[in-house]
């Protein structure tokens, strides 16, 4: 995301969120950001696309509990970049969040590696970079997902059902 009009919900997100926090469950973001380490635009396009996203949320009465990012590139070596983390961390402190009881859902492979990092389960999605990471990548990773869905929907679907 390099330019705020690039950016979009994808469909049935809103929705999606709003059936996790109609459960009581916390929803957070942790994104990497490494452009702004870069040099690539300043930090403030990442707060004003925050921003954006949590007004379109709210108007579909969907709602994030906080926002977490990392400004940093692979060689700054700090320890929120996922997938290290620190974010989560940080979320669980200021959430009161059992990362052993929490999900990971994203499209990159880092993702399901900060998930197995933190003892949560990861969830593939197939949106954004996911399918490519799935159909090209998957096979050599260490770490595969508790679940591959085709959208955050069906992240949500899967995390939602009931368990025995």
């Amino acid at each position: 995301m390099n330019h705020v009009s690039r950016f979009h919900l994808l469909p049935r997100v809103a929705d999606s969120i709003r059936r996790l926090n109609e459960a009581g469950l916390p929803v957070i973001v942790v994104t990497n950001q490494s452009g702004v380490g870069r040099g690539y635009f300043p930090e403030s396009l990442v707060r004003t696309v925050h921003e954006l996203l949590t007004q379109q949320l709210e108007a579909a009465g969907a709602r994030l509990d906080a926002i977490y990012y990392c400004p940093h590139t692979s060689a700054d070596g700090c320890d929120c970049r996922k997938p290290k983390t620190g974010m989560l961390e940080r979320a669980a402190r200021e959430h009161a969040i059992d990362l052993k009881r929490s999900f990971v859902v994203g499209d990159r492979h880092g993702d399901i590696e900060l998930a197995r990092r933190a003892g949560a389960s990861g969830i593939l999605v197939r949106t954004g970079y996911g399918e490519g990471e799935n159909l090209w990548n998957a096979a050599k990773w260490q770490s595969q997902p508790d679940f591959v869905a085709a959208d955050v929907a069906d992240a949500v679907h899967w995390i939602l059902r009931p368990t025995k």
